[in-house]
């Protein structure tokens, strides 16, 4: 067992990654952000009757030392102006009937708690097909491969835990007492306090338990300069190819992170409910989506946009818009506002993108 932390914090130099264009003036916002764009009036691709595109998993034979290369050469969106780099998210970036602190609360929420996810191997058993169609599952038969692949994720129900008995409030007692984190797993005397969480990505981003423990997730890479935070002991608890979502659960008994973590949840939580007490009732009103990702396994980005089509699969719906994604972006948050319900806080991710240039998120209860 290695004797890696299960939280490892510390000075990276990441000079050499090229920077996401700065923001200009407020006209160059303006004109970024024309929601009304030309992606708007383009149709969805379909194969057999089931929306399906390309993945948004950023590949990079390199490690990590090639992610900006990849950022610089990216055809999908040269130059990268409709996202906005996350320390320098305004109300500005919004549009002008919705320049609201509550919603902008909202989205710096998400922000915090969104995550990168590196994972080092693919499984053995992905599938040779997406479920009901012949079109290629992502990384198929590549189990024999070491590729960097990053995609993104989510964090939510964060719980602090001493001596396997839930300290926030909820109910709950675990089978074991002490930390599960690869630190403790060595120690003769491992901490008998720590936090678990979970996160939610794509399922294609992160297949099973196998892909699970090659995983790493990188917190709070706002800036090329962010300290390096990583947590690295997690297993899939949930997943499911149909839907295309994936609930990972992780652990630290880091106290700093675990405190951290805890209120960013309890601020998103407060300022999701005003946000949806202000725009529950507005539907298809607004339209506006946003994601919050890490294109190209870079710094995280928000994006702004408009939801287009949804349709629906059963119970559920699955939703195309014109939100701007890259590679990396898999598994990231997405957020329609007005059609979240409870679920889709958690289980509403970026799945892919279409060639004509609309994107789609997974499937999920909107």
């Amino acid at each position: 067992m290695s004797n890696t932390s299960c939280c490892t914090v510390c000075l990276k130099d990441q000079t050499d990654l090229a920077d996401f264009p700065s923001l200009g003036d407020d006209n160059q916002v303006t004109d970024r952000h024309n929601f009304n764009n030309d992606l708007s009036k383009v149709l969805s691709d379909k194969a057999e009757g089931i929306l399906i595109g390309d993945h948004e998993t950023q590949e990079s034979e390199g490690g990590e030392a090639d992610l900006h290369k990849h950022l610089a050469h990216c055809k999908k969106n040269p130059g990268h102006r409709q996202f906005i780099p996350v320390n320098t998210f305004t109300m500005k970036h919004l549009p002008e009937d919705l320049q609201d602190n509550d919603l902008y609360e909202y989205i710096k929420a998400i922000a915090d708690l969104t995550v990168r996810v590196d994972v080092k191997m693919s499984g053995p058993d992905r599938p040779e097909f997406w479920p009901k169609t012949t079109r290629p599952y992502p990384f198929y038969n590549m189990s024999d491969k070491r590729n960097l692949r990053t995609g993104s994720g989510r964090v939510w129900s964060v719980n602090k835990f001493q001596d396997g008995v839930c300290q926030d409030g909820s109910y709950g007692r675990t089978s074991y007492t002490k930390c599960w984190c690869r630190k403790c797993k060595d120690l003769d005397s491992p901490s008998n306090v720590w936090w678990e969480f979970y996160v939610n990505t794509a399922t294609h981003v992160v297949f099973d338990n196998f892909e699970a423990s090659h995983t790493t997730l990188r917190l709070f890479y706002d800036r090329d300069e962010s300290q390096v935070i990583n947590v690295d002991q997690i297993r899939a608890v949930d997943v499911n190819i149909d839907y295309d979502w994936c609930w990972l659960k992780c652990v630290t008994c880091d106290k700093t992170l675990g405190n951290k973590l805890r209120e960013i949840e309890k601020h998103f939580e407060n300022v999701w409910m005003k946000v949806w007490n202000k725009y529950s009732a507005s539907g298809s009103k607004h339209k506006l989506t946003f994601i919050v990702s890490h294109p190209h396994g870079c710094s995280k980005q928000v994006s702004v946009g408009q939801w287009k089509d949804e349709y629906k699969v059963g119970d559920r719906s699955k939703f195309t818009y014109t939100t701007c994604t890259c590679p990396g972006s898999s598994g990231a948050n997405v957020q329609c506002l007005g059609y979240d319900d409870h679920w889709a806080r958690f289980d509403l991710v970026h799945s892919g993108c279409f060639k004509s240039g609309l994107n789609y998120r997974g499937v999920g209860y909107v």
